[in-house]
């Protein structure tokens, strides 16, 4: 039987060797030193999964693996990654994870931890391929958005037809929805994806720096320009340039944008020379442009040539079931990120985010579910804990005696183990029951023995529960 294969990406001879050798006779191990030649062996092989150093070549000269994981995902959607990074550079580690990467693991190297991580991987490879061999890998996932409510659905729709051709794209929404991410979505399934991805926020840069910005300038056009330096047009050269916040564009500049639209031509600041530049514009506004294009604050033929194809990006309060799917999305990876053991939310905490209007979208849940990550005190996540107003109760359903005995089940444990300053032993001794079934008991009321230890008072035997 064929062995899987492996492609091990890193710039260091000794990683490289290391895990050759660490892993023969499990997989056929495969090597890269370089995103060149892991895109070589990539189209050659097809390895299974792919492990990938967050930085190939010198550090300062950023990221490069996280770009080789966007050309994997989109190119290869079968071929799993998992993400190497040094200890201090874990939020590389976190933009991957959200970029497409299965998993990711720290140096230094532990084969041990890094055998149960592939055959994860592969796990999950198996399973995608049985499920259908020739579709996406998932419905819930398309590029970097997550959502399988019917709003979205219509959106990655939306994206799949417009992303082959060159229109210019008007994606609207509110704040936090995801509009870049719908953005650079349209730009990976384009055939400009191997081209560059440049973002620049329009609301975000002071009025007089916007112009240089966006269309660069010459030596000496102005005061402390001393060198020629390009704009986010000319860099997005074969590309897509993403004007976020398109609503703050300044009239004078929407004049020069025009112009660009029309005959893909930008000029200097400072220069005489009209340059050609082949790019796509994607733009996104959270405000609503036929209000202000009406009130004479946008140009109308700007509107229309910007909007050839508009994609509005819903609101989370508009999705459904994404909510519950981002949030245990969320919870799954702070949780791993911050080393905590979570399982999930309370029903007063589903129902307390299910009532919430989540006024910041999607940026708003994955900031409370973070915050709430590292603060819980408990496996299950509360209204307080997310920093949200408990709900309303629903209609009151009669108590089982199930309901019953569980409750008086929980109040007892707590009760003992508080009296025992949190020791299992003692406390099971006390409730005449075996450490096996108190433990079985703090499973399933989500209770954790440390919570209730008091540190002043010094346990007379050993605790296996802690041991």
């Amino acid at each position: 039987m064929a062995l899987e294969k492996i492609l091990i990406v890193d710039d260091e001879d000794s990683i490289r060797n290391q895990l050759r050798w660490g892993l023969a006779g499990e997989y056929e191990v495969l090597t890269a030193g370089t995103a060149s030649e892991a895109r070589r062996v990539l189209q050659d092989e097809r390895p299974s999964v792919v492990t990938l150093d967050v930085t190939l070549g010198p550090a300062d000269a950023g990221p490069e693996g996280l770009d080789l994981l966007d050309e994997i995902v989109e190119r290869h959607p079968f071929t799993k990654v998992v993400m190497v990074t040094g200890s201090d550079s874990r939020e590389n580690a976190l933009a991957a994870i959200r970029r497409g990467a299965v998993d990711w693991y720290a140096k230094p190297i532990q084969l041990e931890e890094l055998r149960v991580i592939l055959r994860r991987a592969l796990h999950i490879r198996h399973i995608e391929q049985a499920q259908s061999p020739d579709a996406p890998p998932s419905r819930k996932r398309y590029h970097r958005l997550v959502g399988e409510s019917e709003t979205m659905r219509r959106v990655f729709g939306l994206i799949q037809r417009v992303a082959p051709t060159d229109a210019n794209v008007l994606v609207a929404g509110e704040n936090g929805t995801g509009k870049e991410l719908v953005a650079h979505a349209i730009h990976m399934a384009s055939g400009r994806r191997d081209g560059p991805f440049v973002p620049i926020n329009c609301g975000a840069i002071p009025e007089q720096l916007l112009e240089s910005e966006l269309f660069g300038h010459e030596r000496g056009a102005f005061t402390d320009a001393y060198r020629t330096r390009e704009g986010k047009f000319e860099l997005a050269e074969s590309g897509t340039l993403f004007l976020d916040e398109i609503g703050e564009l300044p009239t004078h500049l929407q004049v020069k944008l025009l112009r660009f639209l029309q005959d893909h031509i930008v000029e200097r600041v400072g220069g005489r020379e009209p340059l050609h530049v082949d790019a796509r514009v994607v733009a996104a506004t959270n405000r609503d442009l036929q209000v202000m294009r009406s009130e004479g604050r946008f140009r109308e033929d700007l509107f229309y040539r910007l909007s050839v194809v508009s994609i509005v990006v819903p609101p989370l309060r508009e999705r459904g079931d994404d909510l519950r799917l981002l949030s245990e999305y969320f919870l799954e990876f702070y949780g791993r990120h911050h080393k905590r053991r979570l399982r999930g939310f309370t029903q007063a905490a589903l129902r307390a985010m299910a009532a919430h209007r989540w006024p910041g979208n999607v940026r708003e849940l994955e900031n409370r579910i973070q915050r709430a990550v590292i603060l819980a005190q408990d496996a299950y996540l509360r209204p307080e804990d997310l920093d949200l107003a408990p709900a309303g109760d629903p209609p009151a359903a009669l108590p089982t005696l199930q309901d019953a005995r569980d409750r008086a089940d929980r109040e007892l444990v707590v009760e003992a183990l508080t009296r025992n300053a949190g020791n299992v032993s003692r406390a099971a001794r006390e409730l005449g029951v075996s450490r096996p079934t108190l433990h079985d008991l703090l499973r399933k009321h989500g209770l954790e023995a440390s919570r209730f230890r008091r540190p002043e008072l010094p346990d007379d035997e050993d605790d296996p529960a802690e041991s």
